[in-house]
């Protein structure tokens, strides 16, 4: 059976992180039967979740996951596309993943309420008074990878208007539409919803949430996708 490797549920999502929420949604898609394992970090192959495990075999980064399952296992993500819009799906998953991702991790972050409520759940094992020094150096190396990507130069308005019009560029081309091409699912769907799922986690509040939930239609969609593939029980809370 194949094992992912992930963070567990948190904030109320399924995962915290946008992408391990992908790499469970390309194995549903492809009706694979995996396991979740949460203990994995220190060996994954790229020092980031999440990556899979298949008979021995590592593969990381959720892109990857996605055409190891394509080329192994026959699933075509994109079947009945048209060349357009496989090629629309890629630029919109990417979108999200090389521009909206940053602002994510902008607000959840270098927000200090968000950051309370959100990633310092991921510190919660670690003895007073190593974890505020941990905290410390984790946030600041989070700050300077945004400055370095550029997003991290912004003012937060700055960052909030960019990532705004990322969200509706994502509600526009959804439109009425079930999932992001029609009536089925398509790869980029994984990854969508996993950032409309994170943007919205129930347990943190900011411009971006406000944001994505003034479409109704993501709102539907983020439902919907839950709906037929997670067990509610396993998304409603915001415990570790």
């Amino acid at each position: 059976m194949i094992t992912l490797h992930t963070f567990g549920p948190y904030f109320g999502t399924p995962d915290p992180s946008p992408f391990v929420m992908k790499a469970m949604l390309l194995l549903k898609f492809a009706g694979l039967d995996y396991a979740e394992k949460r203990s994995g970090l220190r060996k994954a192959p790229k020092g980031k979740l999440p990556f899979i495990e298949d008979s021995g075999v590592l593969i990381p980064d959720s892109n990857f996951i996605r055409f190891y399952i394509e080329e192994k296992y026959r699933f075509d993500f994109d079947a009945g596309l048209t060349a357009e819009q496989r090629s629309i799906a890629w630029a919109l998953e990417k979108m999200c993943e090389e521009h909206l991702y940053f602002a994510l991790m902008a607000e959840r972050w270098l927000d200090d309420e968000n950051f309370a409520k959100g990633p310092a759940q991921f510190f919660a094992a670690i003895p007073m008074p190593l974890r505020f020094a941990v905290e410390k150096l984790i946030r600041a190396r989070v700050k300077k990878t945004l400055q370095l990507q550029g997003l991290g130069r912004h003012t937060q308005g700055e960052r909030d208007r960019l990532a705004s019009a990322d969200i509706d560029a994502i509600a526009t081309i959804l439109g009425e539409k079930p999932f992001l091409m029609g009536d089925s699912p398509c790869g980029a769907d994984a990854s969508i919803f996993g950032f409309t799922a994170a943007i919205m986690a129930p347990a943190l509040m900011d411009p971006l949430r406000a944001a994505a939930e003034k479409h109704q239609n993501l709102v539907g969609y983020r439902d919907r996708i839950l709906h037929c593939y997670f067990d509610s029980l396993s998304v409603t809370g915001s415990s570790v």
